[in-house]
């Protein structure tokens, strides 16, 4: 054999090993899919923010962080993701992507869905018929059409809000009318108090009562009750009592009148509460402002408003946690409170596999080609290094939403 032919079979030899050794490998990485050797991706972190606002809809942000436990990457046809975003169990947001492409490790996903305004009225009223409170649940699912199995992802997070709580008050209140008519002041405020009436789709009733005491020596009659709220700014009701009330001299008596919001106007409160410019990111000033109409013994009458009894509060929200991160050392799992009275719980639960899922930290980010760029890495162990700031191995060390 000559050195030319010597070479060629050479060459060739070492061509076929190659082939060879590639339709192994592809084998045995197909036949472990197949399997069930190698894990399922899951969805390891769901990060939601609010963006831009219109008098109509409110668009929530979503980076999705899918997890890839597996040595290869998985193409277009392998993976699809969907997840929802309730209040209360009330749909407020849904979407998803169809063949994704995910390489080893962590992936993240930037998607952008819509809520409706009009969705906030009902969400209102499950929340203050909750005793003002709203469970925030995520639910996401990562499905591998390859191997028919998919991994479901939930977080949830508890908003508590307390709009009426510094309205109940003991303390005493001049009532002046800064009239000819009587010396002032015509009246005290010994005590307010307030609750939610029985909460409707159309409107929230607050039920109040004022303890009201006249120091002068002739009867006064209150003929008449009226106040406004508005919620910054935002005119959310105004009204006034149907019945009169006599107060006797150096006598006490309770006035009992109900105010209500109009929920067919939240929608409209809703933009200016996530509205930075107006109060602050999710930040909201409550304002009920009163007036009395009070008739003399000799027949005078005067509207008096009632400044003393002049109510504001702050509302805060962070219904989506913005900002927070539970590998940042707390623990997760025990859903852990913050300044705006919210508490975090999740759960990661694969249907039809083991637990080979693998957790990242969240910081791999897709390059454009939908591929990791490598700066989330496993520790070999199945989860991410940073999960072991104080978390626990089944809570998977991911975001609180």
């Amino acid at each position: 054999m000559n050195p030319s032919d010597a070479a060629s079979a050479l060459v060739g030899s070492k061509l076929r090993i190659a082939l060879l050794g590639v339709l192994v490998v592809g084998g045995a990485v197909g036949g472990a899919f197949a399997l069930g050797v190698l894990g399922v991706p899951s969805v390891a972190a769901v990060d939601n923010t609010f963006g831009d606002v219109t008098n109509e809809t409110t668009e929530i942000e979503t980076d999705l962080v899918v997890s890839n436990p597996n040595p290869v990457g998985i193409g277009l046809d392998g993976v699809s993701v969907n997840y929802t975003v309730s209040m209360n169990d009330i749909e407020m947001a849904q979407g998803g992507r169809e063949g994704v492409r995910v390489g080893t490790g962590n992936s993240t996903l930037e998607l952008e869905t819509e809520l409706r305004n009009d969705e906030i009225p009902p969400w209102w009223v499950s929340h203050v018929r909750n005793g003002e409170r709203t469970t925030v649940d995520i639910d996401a699912t990562a499905t591998s059409e390859r191997l028919g199995r998919g991994v479901d992802f939930s977080r949830s997070r508890e908003i508590q809000t307390d709009l009426l709580g510094a309205f109940n008050s003991d303390e005493t209140r001049p009532v002046n009318a800064d009239s000819l008519l009587a010396d002032d002041p015509v009246l005290y405020i010994n005590e307010t108090r307030g609750e939610w009436g029985s909460v409707s789709e159309t409107e929230t009733p607050i039920d109040m009562a004022f303890t009201v005491y006249n120091p002068n020596l002739e009867p006064y009659a209150v003929t008449e009750i009226g106040y406004d709220i508005t919620m910054n700014g935002v005119k959310m009701g105004s009204g006034q009592t149907g019945e009169g009330y006599v107060i006797s001299s150096q006598s006490t008596e309770t006035v009992e009148f109900t105010t209500a919001l109009q929920n067919r106007r939240l929608d409209d409160w809703w933009v200016t509460h996530l509205d930075e410019d107006v109060r602050g990111h999710q930040v909201t000033g409550l304002r009920i402002e009163f007036y009395a109409v009070i008739e003399f013994p000799g027949g005078g009458e005067v509207t008096v408003p009632l400044d003393a009894l002049t109510y504001e509060e702050t509302i805060e929200t962070d219904i989506f946690g913005e900002g927070d991160d539970v590998r940042n050392g707390s623990d997760s799992s025990g859903g852990e409170a913050d300044g705006d009275n919210t508490t975090d719980s999740g759960t990661d639960d694969e249907s039809g596999t083991d637990d080979e899922s693998g957790t990242g930290d969240g910081s791999g980010t897709d390059d454009g080609s939908g591929t990791d760029d490598g700066s989330g890495t496993d520790d070999g162990n199945g989860t991410d290094d940073d999960t072991q700031n104080g978390s626990d191995d089944d809570d998977d060390g991911v975001l609180p939403v």
